[in-house]
């Protein structure tokens, strides 16, 4: 009898541990960069989870916006993202450096309007500016408490990678220094998990002094990773950007302890299904002619940032009569283009900040000087230029560094370091850029997407297949 009791005591004892053991789901996404076309499936994808995990945490690592006019130029500027994320039933995201591209005003309407929260630990708002972000949030996931914390890429200018207008009473925080005040989170949850927009390799570094992070949920590098990566024991996940991929992470806890780690991507563009509702709410936002207008013919494909950036910069110089152009890398949001029409919404796409064009007179020392300074500052090398041509030189085994600079005109001579030119730029340029010069610029009251659509209006065809004005040299 005693044996038989025993054995009961322990089976019961067995079923009790083993009930303790619980999942927590989590679909993330990262850099959506405003990927409305994407919508209808992704709303299905999380439709199908949330039939398996109706707990299931559907969460953001940041740039919701920016990349798509029909998004960016809404009555609302970014309004179609918020809806359509509100629909699918995201529970928090955390802000990316172009969630600033609406400014201070603009943000904390959009933030105001979503439904989730957006959880930003190292961001200090005026109070002016209502912008209603909080520092981490808790989740019950069936009994499972989850902590999430937020942080925002911070660049060498000690402000996240947008216009310096756009963070004006805005102060930020160091990221590593801000999430180690969030460690006690790990006493109070079975959960922890970091929404990062920092990048894969600042990640990777930032998981050797967080070991009590279970999980970082990754972004602004667009990095694409297989599942997800163990560092330090922290499982880090990240998608290349636009939808392409989300990710389903699984945790299993056992006694307040995450015991196990399982990411998988899901390809958002190739599943089969869509969501009606979603779908009819994008073809709603969609429903704007003008953006599919015509614009001009490409007679051979754009094949990288450089071919089209001899276009961009063409565009400034035809629309302002300006003797050289320069265009940020960065400022450049895709690198490939295929042959046939260009339309306005390809080149709002392109150029989807809303800078303004800036004229400056500056002399071929202060020039140089100048582009010396945007390619060492934009964190996306050398810009593109029109008018002129360039050698740039970078120091071997350190290639943010430019050792030398020649300039030369399109015919192939010296430029005149004495002589002043005139040169048409935009207004982030002439915010990342602290060369010295007399002429700090005037605005042309012009939107610089806007010289690129008018420019491109008069000719019949572009082709600019093979055209380079920047040789670089590494020695």
């Amino acid at each position: 009898m005693r044996r038989r009791l025993l054995i009961v005591l322990a089976a019961f004892w067995s079923l009790t541990l083993f009930a303790e053991k619980k999942e927590v789901h989590i679909l993330s996404a990262n850099d959506m960069h405003a990927a409305i076309e994407a919508f209808p499936q992704l709303a299905d994808i999380v439709d199908s989870l949330r039939t398996l995990y109706p707990s299931l945490l559907v969460l953001s690592a940041g740039d919701n916006r920016t990349g798509e006019p029909l998004n960016d130029r809404y009555e609302i500027p970014a309004y179609p993202m918020v809806a359509l994320m509100n629909q699918v039933g995201f529970n928090a995201s955390t802000l990316g450096n172009h969630e600033f591209d609406s400014r201070q005003k603009g943000m904390a309407q959009l933030i105001s309007m979503s439904n989730f929260r957006h959880i930003c630990a190292n961001i200090q708002p005026d109070s002016e500016w209502g912008i209603h972000c909080i520092p981490y949030q808790l989740f019950d996931v069936e009994g499972v408490k989850v902590g999430v914390v937020g942080v925002v890429q911070i660049g060498q200018r000690g402000i996240p990678d947008s216009h310096p207008d756009n963070v004006k009473g805005i102060s930020f925080l160091p990221v590593k220094e801000t999430v180690q005040e969030y460690k006690w989170l790990r006493d109070q949850c079975d959960v922890t998990i970091l929404l990062s927009h920092i990048g894969y390799e600042d990640d990777v570094e930032l998981s050797k002094d967080v070991p009590w992070i279970d999980l970082i949920i990754g972004g602004h590098t667009h990095t694409q990773l297989d599942g997800g990566e163990i560092h330090n024991g922290v499982l880090i996940t990240q998608n290349e950007n636009r939808l392409k991929k989300v990710t389903h992470t699984t945790l299993v806890v056992d006694n307040g302890k995450v015991v196990e780690k399982k990411a998988e991507n899901i390809n958002v563009r190739t599943w089969p299904k869509k969501n009606k509702v979603v779908a009819d709410m994008v073809q709603s936002f969609s429903d704007n002619p003008e953006f599919h207008r015509q614009l001009t013919v490409a007679e051979a494909p754009f094949n990288g940032y450089e071919e089209l950036g001899c276009m961009v910069c063409d565009a400034f110089i035809g629309e302002t009569g300006a003797d050289v152009a320069i265009q940020n890398t960065g400022g450049i949001r895709y690198e490939e283009k295929a042959a046939g029409p260009i339309t306005v919404s390809d080149i709002l796409q392109l150029d989807p900040f809303g800078n303004e064009a800036v004229e400056l007179m500056l002399t071929g020392d202060e020039l140089r000087k100048m582009l010396i300074a945007c390619g060492e500052s934009d964190g996306y090398g050398f810009p593109r230029i029109g008018g002129i041509k360039c050698d740039v030189t970078y120091e071997k085994g350190d290639p943010q560094h430019i050792k030398d600079l020649k300039v030369y005109t399109l015919d192939g001579k010296k430029l005149n370091m004495k002589k002043t030119y005139r040169v048409v730029t935009s207004s982030y340029v002439v915010s990342i850029c602290d060369s010295p010069r007399k002429d700090q610029g005037h605005s042309l009251n012009r939107q610089t997407a806007d010289l690129i659509i008018n420019y491109l209006e008069k000719q019949p065809s572009v082709n600019y297949q093979g055209m380079r004005r920047v040789n670089r040299i590494v020695k």
